[in-house]
């Protein structure tokens, strides 16, 4: 039977990615100094550049997590249809979206018991998330829906993510750091170099002093961990910090030989988290 690959705008997947392999991208809903708004990679209301400099003027930008009525009315669009459905989500360490897509999904089995609904959490984020994606949904052609799960359940924990932020305020706000660690940090220059980890949760790795420490950092961690032989495309994402990203991927190319490489935008829903100036690292990793 046929089934349609669903995730949501946490992915940060590339629109054109998203339409050349067929996924359903979920919008998500933020507020900008309290003005709500609707994120999809790719389609944005506002300008993400516009975003980015209105957080650095002091913007607060909140974002919300789907509800489980989103999740039914756009999986039912699809099961009325004789369509199963797989729901690639968020982290459930860093969010509450599984959750809903999970209550959406036990509703939905006793009104279509004849059809499949899958909601796997993909312990990822951001364009790991959308790099996890990717690799799915490249090879839905050749599996079905229950090799597809399994495949899923299988790979997840090799889509490594490696980061840095320019300002620790942002990371604060959402209590990942204390108000002391971003105040020191930011009187020194101390760039944290972070990771998520198997259980899906932020974690700061190393500190180094610089911007320029940092991102070298990101292909530091990546050398050691890098699968060559399963890691034939990488994603950098970015938080309005393309040049950034762009010395990133000459290092990629430099010290691992690994030429495609996707650069594209962190949207508002994880940079409202990390904030501008952000810089991610992904690629398919050993553990």
């Amino acid at each position: 039977m046929p089934y349609k690959i669903i995730t949501d705008a946490t992915s940060d997947l590339p629109l054109a990615l998203a339409q050349q392999w067929d996924v359903h991208v979920l919008p998500m809903e933020y507020t900008l100094d309290g003005t709500p708004h609707t994120y999809s990679p790719g389609n944005s209301e506002l300008p993400l550049k516009d975003i980015f400099a209105a957080m650095r003027n002091g913007a607060v930008a909140v974002t919300s997590q789907i509800n489980a009525y989103t999740f039914t009315a756009v999986f039912e669009e699809y099961l009325k249809a004789g369509t199963d459905v797989i729901y690639i989500g968020f982290s459930s360490a860093l969010s509450g979206t599984v959750g809903s897509a999970q209550s959406a999904r036990e509703d939905l089995l006793v009104k279509y018991p004849e059809r499949k609904i899958a909601v796997v959490d993909s312990l990822c984020a951001s364009l790991g998330q959308g790099l996890f994606v990717y690799y799915a949904a490249r090879q839905q052609k050749e599996l079905d829906f229950d090799a597809m799960v399994t495949w899923l359940e299988e790979n997840k924990l090799n889509f490594v993510h490696w980061f840095t932020v320019d300002d620790l305020v942002y990371l604060k706000r959402g209590g990942r750091v204390s108000g002391a660690t971003a105040a020191i940090a930011t009187v020194l220059q101390i760039k944290p170099v972070m990771h998520v980890d198997e259980q899906g949760r932020l974690i700061a790795v190393e500190k180094v002093q610089g911007r320029k420490k940092s991102l070298r950092g990101l292909v530091d961690q990546m050398e050691k961990s890098v699968n060559h032989a399963r890691a034939d495309v990488v994603f950098i994402g970015h938080c309005d910090a393309r040049e950034d990203a762009e010395m990133v991927a000459d290092l990629v190319r430099e010290r691992t030989g690994i030429h495609n490489i996707v650069i594209d935008d962190i949207g508002i829903v994880i940079g409202a988290h990390s904030g501008p100036g952000t810089v991610a690292l992904f690629y398919y990793g050993v553990r």
